[in-house]
């Protein structure tokens, strides 16, 4: 073989290793798992998980399904998507008074805001008769100030319907 084949290899082996090496350094950041600005590092970042029986699991599914199609609203899809959401989720009494609220307040009645918040977290607050609260904290904005707030979700432990939710005190 020439040393002039071997050098054209030797280019193309070194540009797919390059590009390989390029691509795996990228791809961690893409998924939100690298570190960026205002980030955690890769090892605070745990993996998702859950279970469909348990309702604060739920309450969590949909409002991080439902922030993201809102985040998304641009996407022709995200209006069909927000109804679908709430069909599935909320039990129709919870679509008769989240509709009324969107009515009266001019924002929307999930988030209790006319904006969408960066960040949100669910935890079981407690239950009984029949029913489970679930504690949704959204965060508007990064940094220092960002501001917090609460909704309390109740959920039917038979139906796993959100029945309920109110802005939190």
């Amino acid at each position: 073989m020439s040393i002039r084949l071997r050098g054209r290899r030797g280019l193309i082996t070194a540009s797919a290793v390059t590009a390989l090496l390029s691509l795996a350094a990228v791809t961690p950041a893409l998924a939100g798992t690298g570190t960026s600005a205002g980030t955690a590092h890769a090892a605070g970042v745990t993996a998702p998980q859950g279970d469909p029986r348990n309702v604060t699991q739920r309450v969590a599914d949909f409002y991080g399904a439902y922030i993201d199609a809102v985040w998304d609203g641009e996407d022709p899809a995200a209006g069909a998507q927000l109804k679908a959401l709430r069909g599935f989720y909320l039990s129709a009494a919870a679509r008769k008074k989240v509709a009324a609220y969107e009515a009266k307040e001019h924002a929307d009645g999930i988030l209790f805001a006319q904006n969408v918040p960066v960040k949100w977290k669910v935890v079981y607050t407690g239950s009984g008769a029949g029913h489970a609260t679930s504690r949704v904290t959204l965060t508007w904005g990064d940094g220092a100030h960002a501001q917090v707030t609460g909704i309390d979700v109740l959920s039917d432990l038979r139906t796993r319907k959100i029945t309920d939710l109110r802005p939190s005190d």
